[in-house]
């Protein structure tokens, strides 16, 4: 997790059944194709409860990070020994496993930085699920709470789905991020590579920056309220009350995913804040001291870590890519406001508008504005498309492309919150290229 100053990183044992697995998914998620097998038929779905993720399989990953730093300096930092012997580790582990990974590089300092992509074979592709985690430390210790244990759990739960042979619905994808510790270069390197194709196939990512805090919160990202509601109703199944996250805002890796409009979720143990007595009421631990004292320091070891919060957490990441990858389901819950009438979008022609009214808010709009589009068109890749506020502010959600693909039904993500929510908001629509028909079917908003 970075320092504050440029924007910026966070479960015990599902004891939900099966059926409440599909419930909850049938809840949170967007229709998706049938995916193709990635294992054998009786392999199975994504619909069937997470696994438990071993805390000692977590802590043997951790150690190995531990042993890396030790033998490259003390550190595994953006361009450094240690980090490249890091990302060697990780890579091998999932190649063994059965995953398509790729080593994407980047320049940063004068020195080569290199992110990990790892993709579970099947599911559908214009649909993803992703969780990420940075896996650099700062040059001063061998970050193994910030951020190994995030790294350690997504790559744990990544084994768990090659171990379970799983064939979601939704294709998986994983990442290791480098340089985070210098202000999130990879991840933005990585989603400033994506065509904007690309980024609208990707439904939800989740990030994990600093999940073993030795003196442990339990903090929820709140961008997204149905992914808040996801880990929040998670750890109320193991009688834990959670909070949401403000000590992490624009701080890792979340940042240009959510800015790019992708829908971000994550977990989040506390980093240099201090416990209150309220926070150290509700989840033991000692008030009046740090989440974690050793936040970005040499004493960052393994022995900085609590095992209790890391099984949580890493428990909480399975079910979390167990539930969003399983299938369909509805957008987030909240006030709707929607407009049903079909609008016709002129081929290669002038933009048009669907207008949506909302009444009966107060202030401002939500820092995390949904707006579910479903528009029906033969090449998506020529459509231009903004949400226009009440008072003219226009923001893009997608730009034109050489996406040949049909349709556009997606959720946006906008940072609306300077814009008052009360007044005529509009969906804009534009064809900029010949040969091609479609028209506006629905669009809604969801504070």
């Amino acid at each position: 997790m970075t320092e504050r100053a440029p924007r910026r990183s966070r479960l015990r044992r599902s004891a939900l059944s099966a059926a409440a697995v599909v419930t909850l998914a049938a809840a949170l998620l967007t229709p998706a194709a049938a995916a193709a097998p990635a294992a054998p038929v009786a392999a199975p779905s994504a619909a069937a409860a997470a696994p438990d993720i071993p805390v000692a399989n977590v802590k043997a990953h951790l150690a190995q990070l531990q042993s890396i730093a030790t033998a490259n300096g003390g550190n595994r930092a953006h361009g450094r020994t240690g980090y490249k012997a890091s990302i060697d580790y990780v890579k091998a582990k999932l190649d063994a496993a059965g995953y398509t990974t790729a080593l994407k590089t980047f320049s940063y300092n004068g020195s080569t930085g290199y992110n990990l992509i790892a993709d579970w074979p099947g599911g559908d592709t214009s649909h993803v699920v992703m969780a990420g985690a940075h896996l650099d430390s700062v040059t001063g210790g061998p970050g193994i709470n910030d951020n190994g244990s995030g790294s350690a759990g997504i790559l744990e739960t990544a084994l768990a789905v090659s171990r379970a042979g799983l064939t979601p619905s939704k294709h998986l994808r994983f990442g290791w991020w480098g340089a985070e510790e210098y202000g999130m270069i990879g991840s933005k390197n990585y989603v400033n590579s994506l065509s904007s194709a690309d980024r609208s196939k990707i439904d939800t990512y989740l990030n994990f920056d600093m999940i073993g805090s030795p003196n442990p919160g339990y903090f929820t990202y709140r961008y997204d309220s149905a992914l808040d509601a996801l880990f929040r109703d998670w750890f109320a199944g193991i009688g834990i009350s959670t909070e949401q996250d403000f000590e992490g805002d624009g701080r890792s890796d979340h940042a240009p995913f959510q800015d790019a409009g992708i829908r971000v979720g994550g977990l989040f143990s506390g980093a240099d804040y201090t416990k209150t007595s309220a926070q150290a009421a509700k989840w033991g631990g000692t008030a009046g001291q740090p989440f974690d004292r050793c936040y970005h320091s040499s004493c960052d070891t393994s022995a900085n870590i609590n095992d209790t919060a890391l099984d949580r957490m890493s428990d909480a990441i399975a079910y979390a890519i167990w539930t969003l990858s399983a299938g369909s389901t509805t957008p987030p819950t909240g006030t709707v406001f929607e407009n049903t009438a079909d609008v016709q979008i002129p081929d290669n022609g002038a933009a048009v508008t669907s207008a949506v009214t909302v009444t009966g808010r107060t202030g401002n709009a939500p820092s995390a504005l949904q707006v579910g589009v479903d528009i029906k068109h033969s090449y998506r890749g020529d459509l231009v498309i903004d949400l226009v506020a009440p008072n003219g502010t226009s923001f893009r959600l997608k730009a034109s492309s050489s996406d040949s693909a049909p349709n556009v039904q997606t959720t946006y993500t906008v940072n609306a919150s300077a814009v008052a929510a009360n007044g005529t908001w509009k969906l804009k629509v534009q064809d900029v290229g010949p040969q091609d028909t479609g028209y506006i079917d629905s669009w809604k908003l969801t504070f």
